[in-house]
């Protein structure tokens, strides 16, 4: 006989929606707490400002196209009459989150989630059991007024993201040096950094953008790959002022930045585009960390059965959207449906013990493979086994072939066209086979652009 269980659902963006979402399809009754006044998460835009949670700038464009985002079964597409912003295969944040409301309309969701209210601590009680706590802010005239509160639940689901705690590389001498640092993390807009020295530390996504951007600016732009030799000093190609260069060695009292090769520059601002740290300060509470055993150390969160239950108390306490390097809506789907089949009893996990043994042994390849602990929940070379592997346990149709092959496609393209891969792409067979698998889920049709 299957269970129903009441379900606490931390965060209301993408993972937390997609959860409450499974977890009612299961039987479940789904209360999802969100600190902000609307749905959405990390694609909320809000000005810079301390303590904020928002990381989009205001030109953040997505880098995968949007048929590849989507949710497995609510595709991301501009349809005749609807709210769509920018309907290009590659828009702009505004319309993904607008895409994300959607998506909680069309399943009914927002009545399951209360706004303004953030989750302070969730205690173990019994391994069945959690009591979380939270704070509700409320106005009243011009001044906010907190209400706490308290309530038991039979399981708690973690959806609360990883893009708000800043990551900050370790550059010595920094403590002495003049200049201003901060992390993309608060970037919103490239006019602040006009005629200034600019040096961005990190190449991948976050980094190549902004930094393009900020050359519009700029007087000079060094973005920095610490993947790249000591003596690199390339111009790239289409700018006269910014230069890829190799790590920076240290930063001196003088306002000097000093790289690998010993050659230097003196700025006026090091911006880190070097990622996030998980965080969740509401759970890893001193009094129960003994109890709980789990851990973030490095960006690796301990002990995590493929990268979703604690072990020790499998199902009731569940992490969605941990892994990066992935298409993250429809991996949340599948772990949410995961999730919320093995709370019902439909879906039976292996024993505590089996489960640690498949994390050490996890532990053991990625140090055969030389990774670095702070990707362990990387997944770049394998989301895919890892979706399919989730759509099996779950009986799910899974991740479909033009899917992966339009993302491979798109990750390739991005590699050898930097500045165009959003404007310029040679996929349309796949384009194609993408749109007529909406059709079963869109009325009207939908077209591409």
């Amino acid at each position: 006989m299957l269970r129903s269980a009441r379900v606490a659902v931390i965060g209301a963006g993408a993972a937390g929606l997609a959860a409450a979402r499974e977890l009612r399809r299961e039987g479940h009754a789904a209360v999802v707490f969100e600190r902000a006044g609307d749905v959405g998460g990390t694609w909320i835009y809000e000005e810079a400002r301390e303590g904020g949670h928002s990381s989009m700038y205001a030109s953040l464009r997505t880098n995968l196209p949007r048929e590849v985002m989507g949710f497995l079964d609510f595709p991301f597409v501009a349809t005749p009459g609807s709210s769509s912003v920018d309907a290009r295969r590659f828009p702009r944040h505004e319309e993904v989150l607008l895409y994300i409301q959607e998506f909680a309309r069309r399943f009914d969701l927002y009545g399951l989630v209360r706004f303004r209210t953030e989750v302070t601590a969730v205690v173990e009680t019994t391994s069945t059991r959690w009591l979380v706590r939270w704070s509700t802010t409320s106005t009243s005239g011009e001044q906010e007024q907190e209400e706490e509160e308290e309530e038991e639940f039979d399981a708690v689901v973690v959806c609360n993201g990883h893009y708000t705690e800043p990551r900050i590389a370790d550059i010595p001498g920094v403590d002495s040096w003049p200049g201003k640092q901060m992390h993309s993390h608060s970037y919103r807009v490239p006019e602040p950094f006009r005629d200034e020295v600019v040096v961005i530390i990190g190449a991948k996504n976050s980094g190549g953008d902004i930094s393009r951007e900020i050359a519009g600016v700029a007087k000079e732009v060094p973005m920095v790959n610490r993947a790249s030799p000591a003596s690199t000093c390339e111009r790239l190609p289409g700018y006269h002022n910014l230069w890829l260069r190799s790590m920076v060695e240290r930063a001196d009292p003088d306002g000097s930045v000093v790289f690998r090769d010993g050659s230097s520059v003196r700025a006026h601002v090091i911006l880190h585009c070097t990622g996030y740290k998980y965080s969740f300060p509401f759970l890893l509470l001193q009094q129960q960390q003994q109890l709980l055993q789990l851990q973030v150390d490095d960006n690796r969160i301990h002990p995590l059965y493929k990268h979703v239950f604690v072990p020790q108390v499998a199902p009731n306490l569940a992490f969605i959207g941990l892994p990066f390097k992935v298409i993250p809506f429809p991996l949340v789907e599948l772990q949410s449906c995961w999730v919320a089949a093995a709370l019902s009893g439909r879906i039976r996990l292996p024993s505590e013990e089996e489960m640690m043994e498949e994390v050490g042994a996890r532990y053991s390849e990625l140090q055969a493979m030389g990774w670095p602990q702070r990707h362990t929940h990387c997944l770049k070379h394998n989301q895919f086994d890892y979706d399919d592997w989730l759509a099996e346990q779950c009986g799910h149709g899974g991740v479909e072939e033009w899917r992966k092959a339009m993302y491979d496609a798109a990750s390739n393209k991005k590699v050898r066209c930097p500045e165009t891969y959003r404007e310029e792409w040679d996929d349309h067979h796949l384009l194609e086979q993408a749109y007529n698998d909406f059709q079963n889920y869109i009325n009207p049709p939908a077209t591409h652009y």
